[in-house]
């Protein structure tokens, strides 16, 4: 059973705060797509990270952070794409686990701040993030590519592109990732009902934005149609509560019947992205994602990525 936070403190909030107002809404979307092109958020790190060295460079346009921990020499890489449904920008929590990761897995963790829609589309985006990828496999030894939501998205797209370039990652981790942009599953509908966060009519505004000019069930776009024969190990982290859940479980048929290695969790009662909210089933999805890097990566000694 979910803890109270989980099954009541959380949804809670969210309802009351209207967190799905610009999901559950075209209209809503298309002018928060607007707004934030006006206005655009602010997406450095916050001041209040501790344990970490943060570096920044602008690479081709896009500002790009590395985290390094400050005590403890790296023993690898890991590039964080964070979720906002493509137009929202990076926040504190994704900050603050990426630090935890570069502290506790002692990773340098690269996180690019990427360009969101309207400016911004998968297919110019993937291939830098692969880019990015080999980038740190190349300086940093092993390197593991993580996200959450629509970065969850983008993260196994590249690792769908990287693997047709020839490079095999060690991990990638997924925290309630989007993986069919057309929202076209029919179980959607009923977690519907209960999910206090996203909604099927502005996910699709923000979906059909972000494709451009790719069909929209492009692997680039949509992951979960892309063959994924010859991935690296992947872990999976899901809410019940989430309408990307029956999405979740596709990808978990899909990628067991192609033989991926899959670290599968799916947590009963639960909203979108829970391993980044304050709550005791969050902090142990953290652990867990530490505790499998650091298992990967004594493993791997110190043999990188096959390009």
């Amino acid at each position: 059973m979910p803890t109270v936070m989980s099954r009541f403190v959380i949804p809670g909030f969210l309802r009351v705060a209207r967190r799905n107002r610009n999901y559950i809404d075209a209209e809503r979307a298309e002018a928060h797509i607007r707004e934030l092109a006006l206005r655009p958020l602010p997406y450095g790190p916050p001041r209040t990270l501790r344990g970490v060295d943060i570096a920044v460079v602008r690479d081709r346009g896009w500002p790009v952070y590395t985290l390094t921990p400050r005590t403890g020499k790296p023993r690898g890489g890991l590039v964080y794409a964070h979720g906002g449904g493509w137009v929202g920008e990076i926040a504190v929590q994704h900050w603050r686990l990426a630090a935890m990761l570069a502290i506790r897995a002692r990773l340098t963790v690269t996180v690019p701040i990427y360009p969101l829609i309207p400016f911004g589309t998968a297919a110019d985006v993937i291939p830098r993030v692969a880019d990015l990828v080999r980038t740190s496999a190349d300086e940093h030894g092993p390197t593991f590519l993580g996200g959450d939501s629509a970065g969850g998205q983008i993260a196994l797209s590249t690792a769908l592109h990287l693997r047709d370039l020839g490079t095999t990652l060690p991990r990638t981790v997924l925290i309630s990732p989007a993986l069919d942009l057309t929202l076209e599953n029919p179980e959607i509908d009923v977690v519907q009902q209960r999910d206090p966060w996203l909604g099927r009519d502005g996910g699709l505004v923000y979906g059909r934005r972000w494709s451009g000019e790719l069909p929209m069930k492009d692997p680039m776009v949509s992951p979960l149609f892309g063959d994924l024969t010859g991935l690296g190990p992947i872990t999976l982290f899901t809410g019940t509560d989430d309408i990307l859940n029956p999405d979740a479980r596709l990808l978990r048929d899909k990628a067991r019947a192609a033989g991926v290695d899959l670290d599968y969790i799916e947590k009963p009662g639960l909203v979108h992205v829970y391993p980044l909210t304050p709550s005791p089933e969050g902090a142990t999805a953290r652990r867990h994602i530490v505790t499998t890097l650091c298992a990967d990566l004594d493993g791997a000694q110190d043999v990188s990525p096959q390009r």
